[in-house]
C-alpha cells in the first residue's frame, strides 16, 4: 500500500532553485566588460572554482592585466566593441573554436550617462543605449547557439537598481537598464523548454567607478557633471568583490532574479508599493548625484 497516498506533495521553498546548480570546473565562462570592476572580480572568483574564462573587452591593456592575475589555465583574451555586429559574430565564432563547452554568458559590459532631458542629444541617448543594450542582444544572441549546445547553461545579465526605478538625470542609463530588463525577462520565456536558463542582476551602489569614468551631456559645465558624479559615488557601499560572489552565487544557482546591496532590495519594495510615487522617497537621497543644472 502507498504510504504516501492521498498526502499533499511538498513545495519548494520560495526563490528555491528548480534546475540543478551549474558544474563550472573546467566549463567555460565568457564575461563581457571584463578589463575592471565586477566583471573583473567575477572573472577572478569563477577562475578560483575551476572554470575556463574567456574574457571581453574594449580595453587590451586592462585584459592583459586580469588575464595574468587568473589562477588555472585556459582561458582567452578577446578584445572587441560589443555594438560591432560584425566584430560580435566573429568573436562568437572564434571562442567556440577555443571553448568547445560554453557554459555561462555574464554581461558585465556597459557605461553611464549623466544629464536631464534638455541637456542631452539624440546622439548621446543613443550611444549609450547602443552600449548598454544593443551590446548586450548582440552577444546573446551570437553566443545563444554554443550555449544550447551544453547540457546546462546560464546567461546572466547585469541589470541596475535604475531598471527597478528611474530617478531624474538618468534618463538614457534607466532606459537602457528597463530595456535590458525586458530583454533579459522575455528571453528566459523563450528558452523556458530547453537547457538555457537566464537571470538579471540588479546591483546597488558597487564600488566601480562607472559613474566617474562615465560620459555626461556634452551640454553640462564639466564642473557641474564631476560635482553630480562624486554625489553618486560616495553613495556607493560595496565592494566589486562582494558584488561578484553574488554574481557567481546567483548563475552557478541559476537564478532568475537576484538585488546586490541593501538599496537595491529597498528600491525593489518601494517600486512594488508605490509603482508612480517611489521618486518623492528617493528624491532627496539622490538631489546632489542627479542636479546636472536647471532645464533648459
Amino acid at each position: 500500500m502507498n504510504e504516501n497516498r492521498g498526502k499533499k506533495r511538498k513545495k519548494p521553498a520560495k526563490g528555491q532553485a528548480t534546475m540543478p546548480k551549474l558544474d563550472v570546473t573546467g566549463a567555460t565562462s565568457v564575461i563581457t566588460g571584463a578589463a575592471s570592476g565586477m566583471g573583473a572580480e567575477v572573472a577572478r572568483q569563477l577562475a578560483a572554482q575551476g572554470a575556463r574564462i574567456a574574457l571581453v573587452d574594449r580595453n587590451p591593456e586592462g585584459l592583459s592585466a586580469v588575464a595574468a592575475s587568473l589562477p588555472g589555465d585556459g582561458h582567452t583574451s578577446h578584445v572587441v566593441d560589443l555594438t560591432d555586429d560584425v566584430a560580435v559574430t566573429a568573436l562568437a565564432a572564434e571562442i567556440s573554436v577555443a571553448h568547445p563547452h560554453v557554459q555561462t554568458l555574464i554581461t558585465c559590459a556597459g557605461s553611464s550617462m549623466l544629464g536631464n532631458i534638455s541637456q542631452l542629444t539624440m546622439e548621446e541617448m543613443r550611444w549609450l543605449m547602443d552600449v548598454n543594450l544593443w551590446g548586450t542582444v548582440n552577444i546573446t544572441q551570437a553566443l545563444l547557439p554554443a550555449l544550447r549546445r551544453s547540457p546546462a547553461a546560464h546567461i546572466t545579465h547585469l541589470v541596475s537598481i535604475y531598471g527597478l526605478a528611474a530617478p531624474a538625470g538618468r534618463i538614457p542609463y534607466a532606459m537602457s537598464k528597463y530595456a535590458v530588463r525586458g530583454f533579459t525577462e522575455a528571453l528566459r520565456h523563450e528558452l523556458e523548454d530547453t537547457t538555457v536558463t537566464v537571470g538579471a542582476i540588479y546591483p546597488a551602489g558597487v564600488k566601480t567607478g562607472i559613474i566617474l569614468h562615465g560620459r555626461y551631456a556634452a551640454a553640462i559645465d564639466p564642473e557641474v557633471a564631476q560635482r553630480a558624479a562624486d554625489a553618486q559615488a560616495a553613495m556607493y557601499h560595496t565592494e566589486p568583490a562582494d558584488a561578484a560572489a553574488k554574481i557567481v552565487t546567483a548563475t552557478i544557482s541559476r537564478r532568475a532574479r537576484t538585488m546586490v546591496g541593501r538599496e537595491a532590495r529597498l528600491v525593489d519594495v518601494l517600486a512594488r508599493l508605490f509603482p508612480t510615487g517611489y521618486w518623492s522617497f528617493m528624491r532627496r537621497p539622490l538631489r546632489a548625484a542627479t542636479d546636472t543644472g536647471p532645464l533648459g
